[in-house]
């Protein structure tokens, strides 16, 4: 995958540059809105859920940065990658390139938005007095399985958007669903232990958790849970990769 990608390293940029030219065009902030709009969200979250469930969660607005972050960078780098073949189907119909180049493309433009709100994040916990310690390093942990997660997720459902446009709708639905079931804005220590246990078989959740104990619990999480964590990753990669290599043929007479 990589030599392909070096092959084709101008085509490559060029989509990358391109996705963000059209997502910021005519806007007068520009790509300040990637860091600006995860805000506004923050900001309405923080004022509605404070009263109701910060009351026993220490740095709250930091808990819910945590949720928020993580479920927005999963959101939108699989919402786009869906879409990543259909709306480059002139392409793809005219030049012989790997298809899956449109969707790391994607992926790509994802990954700097959430640098950049990573950014911010670390701004609020330092203005939320979170003392930084060695063990921020393992954040690196968590994103790459989230990486990897993203990418499996996208190829699925660019795989099944291409032969089903109502994918579109059901993710939407589905991904409202995930954000409810992700504990983004609520605490899940009083809830009974099979209901925690039951959560880890969401691994957005599990991706966000690992956040909230590196950053606000001070711990690092146990190796049991690095491999959960690096399960789902590599499951979900092989699945998309799996459906990809074996449609990859018919996707032309569907587009």
């Amino acid at each position: 995958m990589l030599t392909l990608i070096q092959k084709n390293k101008f085509l490559f940029e060029e989509l990358v540059s391109r996705d963000f030219k059209i997502k910021y065009k005519r806007t007068v902030l520009g790509m300040a809105w990637s860091v600006l709009s995860p805000l506004m969200q923050l900001l309405v979250m923080s004022l509605v859920f404070t009263r109701f469930f910060a009351h026993d969660q220490p740095h709250y607005t930091i808990y819910l940065f945590c949720g928020n972050l993580v479920f927005n960078y999963f959101k939108e780098s699989t919402s786009t990658g869906m879409q990543s073949l259909m709306a480059n189907r002139g392409i793809i119909s005219k030049v012989n390139v790997p298809k899956y180049m449109f969707l790391l493309s994607k992926n790509v433009s994802s990954l700097i938005n959430f640098g950049l709100t990573l950014c911010v994040f670390f701004l609020f916990v330092a203005i939320d007095g979170v003392p930084f310690a060695p063990r921020f390093i393992m954040l690196l942990y968590p994103i790459a399985c989230l990486i990897l997660f993203n990418i499996g997720v996208g190829l699925v459902l660019s795989a099944l958007f291409v032969f089903f446009r109502d994918v579109n709708y059901l993710y939407d639905v589905f991904t409202l669903m995930l954000m409810y079931c992700s504990a983004i804005f609520y605490t899940v220590s009083s809830f009974p232990d099979w209901v925690q246990t039951a959560l880890l078989c969401n691994p957005v959740y599990c991706y966000i958790k690992y956040f909230r104990v590196i950053v606000i619990d001070g711990n690092i999480p146990s190796l049991p849970y690095h491999l959960l964590c690096l399960f789902y990753a590599v499951v979900m990669v092989l699945i998309g990769g799996l459906i990809y290599k074996k449609n990859n043929h018919k996707f032309l007479y569907y587009m």
